[in-house]
C-alpha cells in the first residue's frame, strides 16, 4: 500500500496511540459505514484489532509494527479500553473485537458480498462457512485454504483471489502472521478489504466455546479462555495483561514529561 492510501484508510476518524499503534476512535455503526463505503467504492483498506495481547505483540515484533500504519486498527477488548481512559481520559466508543463485530457487519450488509474466507483447520474453516451463511445468507462465502500451506499453494491461492477478486478476505492465521502476510501479499487485486480475523473460525465453528454472554457483556472473555486453556495462555494473560499495563502507564509518564 502507498503513502496516498494509508491516508485515505485514516481520514475519515480520529486516532489514539496506544502503545505506539494508532487505533482509530470510531463506533460501531461508524466502523461499519466505513466498510460498506470501502466495499463500494472498491477502495482498498486492510482491517485488523488491537487489544492487550497483540500490543505487546508489536512491542517485541518491530516488522509486525512497522505494517500497522497500513491497517484501519479497531479496539477490541477492556484492555486497550483501560489504555485509553488512562492515556486519553475515556475509552473507545465501541468495543469491536472481531468475533463479534466481523459476522454483525455481515448481517446488516444488506448488498450482496462475495466473501472468501483463509486460514485455521480446513474442517473449523469449512464449518465457519456454514455457520456465516445461516447468519447472512444474502452473501457468498466462499472456502479458499486453510492456514498451512506452502509456496506453491499460495501462489494458487493468490490467482484464484485475484481471478474471484472477493470484496472481503476474512485470514485466519494469528498475530501476526495474518497481519504480515495480508502486508505482504493482498493487494487491490486480490480483494477490498482484507480482515484479519485471529480465531473467528474456530469461534463460529464450535471448536473453541464462547464465554457465557454475562462474561461478554462483563468484558471478562479473556478470564474464561485461560480458564479453558490455562498452560496456552497463562502468559498471555497473567503475564501479559500486567505488563501491558505498565507499558501504558510508561507512555503516559513520558507524555507528561515531554509536555512539561
Amino acid at each position: 500500500m502507498n503513502v496516498a492510501t494509508t491516508k485515505t484508510v485514516h481520514a475519515t476518524h480520529s486516532r489514539r496511540d496506544i502503545l505506539g499503534t494508532e487505533v482509530a476512535v470510531i463506533g460501531r455503526e461508524g466502523a461499519m459505514a466505513l466498510l460498506s463505503e470501502k466495499i463500494a467504492t472498491r477502495q482498498f483498506m486492510p482491517v485488523t484489532f488491537l487489544n492487550a495481547h497483540n500490543a505487546n505483540v508489536t512491542i517485541a515484533d518491530a516488522g509486525f509494527r512497522a505494517i500497522l500504519p497500513r491497517f484501519l486498527v479497531l479496539a477490541d477488548g477492556i484492555g486497550v479500553d483501560l489504555a485509553s481512559r488512562i492515556l486519553f481520559g475515556e475509552p473507545f466508543p465501541d468495543n469491536l473485537n472481531g468475533t463479534d463485530f466481523v459476522p454483525a457487519f455481515f448481517r446488516s450488509h444488506k448488498d450482496r458480498l462475495k466473501i472468501a474466507l483463509l486460514g485455521a483447520r480446513r474442517e473449523n474453516a469449512l464449518a465457519a462457512v456454514g455457520k456465516l451463511a445461516e447468519q447472512a445468507p444474502q452473501h457468498d462465502f466462499v472456502f479458499l485454504h486453510d492456514g498451512y500451506f506452502n509456496a506453491q499453494q499460495e501462489e494458487a491461492i493468490l490467482a484464484q483471489l485475484e481471478e474471484m477478486r472477493p470484496d472481503v478476505l476474512l485470514v485466519a492465521m494469528g498475530v501476526p502472521r495474518q497481519e504480515l502476510w495480508i502486508a505482504g501479499h493482498i493487494r487491490p487485486e486480490h480483494c477490498t478489504v482484507p480482515i484479519a480475523v485471529g480465531a473467528l473460525f474456530d469461534f463460529l465453528s464450535g471448536a473453541v466455546p464462547r464465554a457465557p454472554l454475562w462474561m461478554r457483556r462483563l468484558r471478562l472473555e479473556w478470564l474464561f479462555r485461560l480458564g479453558l486453556e490455562p498452560r496456552r495462555l497463562w502468559r498471555r494473560y497473567v503475564v501479559g495483561n500486567p505488563i501491558f499495563l505498565l507499558r501504558v502507564f510508561r507512555q503516559k509518564f513520558r507524555s507528561k514529561r515531554g509536555g512539561a
